[in-house]
């Protein structure tokens, strides 16, 4: 029966999906996916193409990623390493549990510092992880040299690209606080006036710092000439970023969590992110309920969703961080009896006390998911957390830096507070499905706190509604940590009035979390890629392939074995 028999709410997808057989790329702009093929196309592996792709991000989608950032990249390799790399921002030294004054006790405003300290300007900037974590994973795992997969990032910087609506969206949004910057404004506000569709971007200062990277490896930053110009650049500002924090930082490489749903492997990101173990506890929860009976976007299945997440937001604020300061307790969280305890909490006839929530985090992130033909296969999501990250950068050299210090609790004495070399607590959630060992999925997205919930949901789409890749992943999305329940205006009347009765404060939004990008693992060997609506989602896969053994051009009309 099709999932839309039984659905509350139905769509048509406005974008359409990608097959290919020797690679797939799918990124949140073209020009990414295209980087991410060419690496393909030129002998490397999915890590090369990831890497590419990421970089390029960093120019062509500079709101959302960048080289002085955060993120968490999961791989499974082909020859059976599962691994994720944490390269999380962490606090400075100098920082501490007091350097903001909150301007709230009580939500929504918990989180929000005086000044916006913590949120705009150099005192709201973490060490970075992601150039560290990109080079890792290339010298690591990857075919190419750093100088091949940076070089389309170089060109479309030196060259400039075309603004789409998207970027020129958020540069209105964020015109205001950038103005602030020197360095942003020349970029992003010649002659005062946001960059709008269809004009020319040039990042000619961070196309020089693409070819010293490239030249001298991540030390550059970490360290080295670079790191000492950021280094300057905050001191003379009042940030508190020293070359010494940038010599300290170090990824971490961690083992994914896994749990089961339905027959499939769930892989995911274990913490400081509590994207991973939530999503496992959620689809924990799930299992036992019959979801696909329930029917897609319906007043039943959408108030089941709700408070499962109700749930895992109480438990994320409870337990989770960053296991070097917090004693996460991942077996028990993740556990099915546990689920089961908590599936007994849920009431199908009325909506469950709001939970207390201070979770926050940004939807201005980016994702790649990519895949190769031998079977390995890359879902990175990294992050400056806010619209262009502080919306501070560094003069002379085009980078960006992030605002990750916005993720903790301003509050002293909390699990998410501030201390010196903390990681932030993010909800991202790349993810990979297995079935018999073998990828069926790979998944992730940007969103901040709703991350997780879109992947739940994306899976739930797939493994209970039996939707194809592509209905999956633009289908209309809710989410709630607990006080508003958010749900997409897809979404109608009668369903939202539904769920009102319940007992829930229903808000209609234009999108929940963002652009999604995904690729499903075919039978027969072929890779399906599918990318949203709710950015400039874009899959790119490769086909084809080389010429036969022994195939070459005999230039006049006779054959091989034709006599002279």
């Amino acid at each position: 029966m099709s999932w839309r028999a039984r659905a509350g709410t139905t769509f048509q997808t406005e974008k359409r999906p990608v097959q290919a057989a020797r690679g797939m790329v799918v990124t949140n702009h073209p020009l990414a996916s295209a980087a991410g093929v060419e690496m393909l196309a030129a002998g490397g592996n999915a890590i090369d193409a990831a890497v590419a792709a990421l970089f390029t991000l960093t120019v062509v989608e500079p709101m959302m990623v960048g080289i002085f950032g955060a993120g968490h990249a999961h791989l499974r390799l082909a020859g059976g390493l599962h691994t994720v790399i944490d390269g999380y921002t962490t606090a400075p030294a100098a920082a501490r549990s007091d350097m903001y004054r909150p301007v709230s006790d009580t939500w929504p405003d918990y989180l929000e510092a005086e000044g916006r300290e913590s949120s705009v300007g150099l005192r709201a900037v973490g060490v970075p992880g992601t150039l560290a974590t990109w080079c890792e994973m290339l010298t690591r795992f990857g075919a190419l040299d750093l100088e091949t997969v940076t070089a389309p990032a170089t060109r479309h910087a030196e060259r400039g690209f075309r603004v789409t609506g998207y970027l020129a969206e958020c540069l209105v949004e964020a015109h205001e606080d950038l103005a602030r910057f020197p360095a942003s404004a020349r970029v992003f506000l010649p002659g005062g006036t946001p960059l709008r569709r269809g004009e020319l971007l040039v990042q000619g200062d961070y196309a020089d710092t693409l070819r010293t990277i490239a030249a001298a490896g991540p030390p550059v930053l970490y360290g080295g000439a670079l790191g000492a110009r950021v280094a300057d650049y905050m001191a003379s500002e009042g940030g508190l970023i020293t070359l010494a924090d940038l010599q300290r930082y170090r990824t971490i490489e961690r083992a994914p969590v896994r749990g089961t749903y339905r027959g499939f492997d769930v892989v995911g990101c274990p913490p400081p992110t509590g994207g991973g173990i939530h999503l496992i506890q959620i689809l924990n929860m799930l299992e036992g309920c019959d979801v696909a009976g329930l029917g897609f976007g319906t007043v039943d299945g959408i108030h089941l969703l709700a408070e499962a997440l109700k749930i895992a937001f109480a438990d994320r604020e409870a337990a989770t961080g960053d296991p070097a300061f917090v004693d996460v307790p991942v077996t028990r969280l993740i556990a099915k009896d546990y689920a089961a305890t908590r599936r007994a909490e849920i009431d199908m006839t009325k909506a469950g006390a709001p939970a207390a929530a201070v979770t926050a985090g940004s939807p201005n992130t980016t994702h790649v998911t990519v895949a190769d033909a031998d079977g390995n296969v890359v879902a990175a999501t990294q992050t400056i957390n806010s619209l262009f990250g502080s919306r501070a950068m560094v003069p002379g050299t085009g980078i960006l830096l992030n605002n990750t210090m916005a993720l903790f609790d301003p509050h002293p004495g909390h699990v998410l507070s501030v201390a010196p070399g903390k990681r932030m607590t993010s909800s991202m959630a790349p993810t990979i499905l297995l079935r018999d060992g073998r990828p069926v999925l790979a998944l992730g997205l940007p969103g901040g706190m709703r991350i997780f919930a879109s992947v739940l949901q994306a899976i739930v789409n797939v493994v209970d509604h039996g939707m194809s890749l592509q209905e999956a992943v633009e289908a209309p999305r809710m989410w709630t940590q607990g006080q508003e329940l958010e749900v997409e205006s897809a979404v109608g009347d009668e369903v939202r009035a539904g769920l009102a009765a319940r007992g829930h404060h229903v808000v209609a939004v234009p999108h929940v979390a963002g652009g999604m990008g995904a690729i499903a693992f075919e039978a027969d060997g072929m890779l399906t890629g599918a990318s949203c609506w709710r950015a400039d989602g874009s899959p790119v896969g490769l086909g084809g392939g080389y010429a036969r053994g022994g195939i070459r051009f005999w230039p006049d009309r006779r054959t091989p074995t034709s006599p002279s």
